[in-house]
């Protein structure tokens, strides 16, 4: 069996134990982004993921500094719009990033970031004037959303090369594959 080999630029940078894929800050997740370009979707991909983790980074930044709603809420709702935005560039991605299955994965991280957003920034008790975020929780978030956003990424890749050794197109089963299929549909519907 034949290995496939990656440009060592179009994977993501690995880190100390045991080779492992590490990045400590947004940025160094947009620096990774902005040289994981495959293809036109890919480049458009990367730079709506790099303005994401730009704008998270920012409103970590800004809730570290002050949780008040007066502050916190408008920058939340900047990364609203962000998250609006990028998610609208992925549904419009092409039917290849659509046939994966972490296509629905990462949309529904989208869906669910932008509803906690919307829960933080309308959670209100009488007594507290700050959002119901902490950088902390918000930055967990974000990394949870960004990983989901480059597991994508790096499947497509993948799919790419695939694509690029074998010829086949996405919708193509070879034999081995359709076998496992048909055994899997047989026991569903058992």
């Amino acid at each position: 069996m034949n290995s496939i080999t990656i440009p060592a630029s179009s994977r993501y940078p690995l880190g100390g134990l045991g080779n492992l894929p590490s990045a400590n800050t947004f940025g160094e997740l947009s620096n990774f982004l902005r040289h994981a370009i495959a293809d036109e979707d890919s480049r458009i991909f990367s730079e709506s993921m790099q303005a994401l983790a730009m704008h998270a980074e920012g409103v970590v930044a800004s809730l570290r500094l002050s949780r008040h709603r007066d502050r916190a809420g408008p920058v939340l709702m900047d990364m609203l719009t962000v998250l609006r935005d990028h998610r609208s560039m992925v549904v419009n991605l092409g039917l290849a990033w659509r046939g994966l299955y972490e296509y629905a994965g990462y949309l529904q991280a989208l869906n669910n970031f932008r509803v906690l957003i919307g829960q933080w920034l309308l959670h209100i008790d009488p007594w507290d004037d700050e959002v119901a975020v902490t950088p902390d929780e918000f930055a967990l978030v974000s990394w949870r959303t960004l990983g989901e956003g480059m597991l994508l990424i790096d499947m497509y890749e993948q799919w790419l090369e695939r694509e690029g050794e074998a010829g086949t197109d996405l919708g193509e089963l070879r034999e081995p594959q359709m076998d496992r299929v048909l055994q899997w549909w047989q026991k569903l519907r058992r």
